[in-house]
């Protein structure tokens, strides 16, 4: 086993102080310093982050990454070709923030070309065995995924902040997520939890359910900032005459934005639905919605118009930019550079 350890620099793309020269390499077959991903992390550095190149493969395991900077690649033509997958759920572990197939809290977490599956519905799918079952529990700021799919049934992705849990009182900046061009399935509250995230160019992929809700954002405070930001994304999913909506709120300040959204996937008319009142305070958006699943006749909650300003800023360089002017944009560039070496 051998790791490259090299000069530490700083990455003005990630704004993260990572070693850009320490590199980890994941196969199960084949010369390479592990064989499981997460030995590759234990043996990581524990600050300075590292780049893990995994090679194609299907890696049935559990992986929790408590250390800032660490960096997935997939080296596999296609995000189907490296493969993270467990089958946990709030069934077997006692919580839902226990299911996860990848756990982390660190921030400057990237991730790119590969997929992370949670198993329990395709491996469960009688109706008494649903249940939570997290693909990828995400708590980082400044968090980068590309190219990457998660899928799972409900709970797919917990986007949150560990920087706001149950902040009412005073001001907090959530932990800032971008999902570039990403796939995500699920059926109930798939996108939930309280980061600041943006997702561009994302397909939303629903599963067939009595009720789907693709989002449950629990912005605890108006003076928290966070918020999920769809931009330029796609809804899919069979027409098997299920209610599909936006989303709906998990908690009182839940803030969810939909802009120039393709649905194939038909909408329910009322768009989100109530959960304990809480639709009266929650801050949810819709504009510029196409496509042959619109069904826009009778949204339950109202848009106030969209001014050009306000539609100038909904971009992930403005929305994610913080105190430290962070650009996911450029972090998306580096992170693809950095797969293809």
């Amino acid at each position: 086993m051998h790791i490259g350890i090299g000069v530490m620099c700083w990455s003005v793309a990630s704004g993260f102080l990572r070693a850009e020269s320490v590199r980890i390499t994941v196969s199960h077959a084949g010369h390479a310093d592990y064989h499981t991903l997460q030995e590759a992390v234990d043996h990581a550095p524990d600050k300075g982050g590292a780049v893990i190149r995994i090679a194609p493969g299907v890696y049935h395991e559990e992986v929790h990454i408590h250390k800032p900077g660490i960096i997935l690649l997939g080296t596999g033509k296609r995000p189907q070709d490296t493969v993270i997958t467990w089958g946990d759920s709030t069934m077997t572990t006692g919580r839902t923030f226990t299911s996860g197939t990848v756990s982390v809290i660190g921030d400057g977490f990237e991730a790119e070309n590969l997929s992370i599956i949670n198993t329990w519905w395709k491996d469960h799918p009688e109706k008494k065995d649903h249940s939570q079952a997290v693909a990828l529990l995400l708590e980082s700021d400044r968090a980068v995924l590309d190219h990457v799919r998660l899928i799972s049934g409900q709970d797919t992705l917990y986007a949150n902040s560990a920087r706001c849990r149950g902040a009412v009182d005073s001001s907090c900046r959530a932990d800032r997520e971008f999902f570039n061009d990403c796939y995500v399935e699920g059926n109930v509250d798939y996108i939930f939890g309280d980061a600041k995230a943006v997702f561009d160019h994302c397909e939303l992929h629903s599963w067939p359910g009595w009720e789907v809700t693709i989002t449950a954002q629990s912005r605890h405070s108006l003076l928290e900032d966070s918020g999920y930001y769809m931009l330029n994304c796609r809804i899919t999913g069979s027409d098997n005459g299920e209610k599909v909506y936006f989303g709906r709120p998990w908690r009182d300040y839940s803030t969810v934005l939909f802009y120039n959204t393709e649905i194939d996937q038909k909408m329910d008319p009322a768009g989100w639905l109530e959960w304990g009142g809480r639709l009266k305070t929650s801050i949810y958006r819709e504009y510029k919605s196409h496509g042959p699943g619109v069904n826009a006749t009778h949204r339950i909650v109202q848009d106030p118009p969209l001014s050009k300003a306000a539609e100038h800023n909904l971009k992930p360089s403005v929305l994610l930019a913080g105190e430290n002017n962070w650009n996911p944009r450029a972090a998306v560039r580096a992170l693809r550079k950095l797969q293809k070496e």
